[in-house]
């Protein structure tokens, strides 16, 4: 039961930090292009900010080590 459960809070984990890395991307992208102001750079934004507060949650916990 344990073993599972870390395996998918791994998962859950990658996923996370494979969605907010792509996040950043295409924000950088939209933001290059000047479209700071569309409603998919807002959509972005507050996905981005949504997982990073999930990613705080994480290293608040001690699940997560800081990339620095």
């Amino acid at each position: 039961m344990i073993e599972g459960r870390l395996s998918a809070f791994e998962a859950m984990l990658a996923a996370v930090l494979d969605q907010y890395a792509a996040a950043e991307e295409k924000l950088e992208k939209l933001r290059a292009e000047g479209k700071e102001k569309t409603v998919t750079y807002r959509q972005l934004f507050a996905n981005k900010l949504q997982l990073q507060a999930m990613l705080t949650w994480y290293r608040t916990y001690g699940l997560l080590e800081d990339e620095n």
